[in-house]
């Protein structure tokens, strides 16, 4: 019994060092973008982090987690700051301006 639990716990660290770096690592995002398997792309995680970024640039008291958890508070941040590039995609499928065919 005794000869298991050991082989067991050296299969458990075996493993646990083996994972990939980014399973211990946190989502990375920049501008908008996040680091996935070696290549930045655009997510809504990370576009919802940026907005926040740039709202707090202009003054709003943002943070990614209500963006994200309220669609209304997006809308509302996207009025603002529509006519700063950076958010401009963001907003847009958003639905911010109303009327240019965004999703709802």
């Amino acid at each position: 019994m005794r000869h298991e639990l050991r082989r067991c716990l050296a299969l458990s660290a075996v493993l646990l060092l083996a994972l990939p770096g980014s399973a211990w690592a946190g989502t990375k995002c920049e501008r908008g973008y996040q680091l996935v398997q070696g290549n930045w792309i655009s997510t809504p995680y990370c576009q919802d982090a940026y907005l926040a970024d740039v709202a707090r640039e202009y003054g709003f008291n943002a943070s990614a987690a209500k963006i994200r958890n309220n669609p209304n508070y997006k809308k509302e941040l996207c009025r603002y700051v529509f006519s700063d590039i950076r958010v401009q995609e963001t907003c847009l499928s958003a639905g911010v301006p109303e009327g240019l065919g965004g999703i709802r």
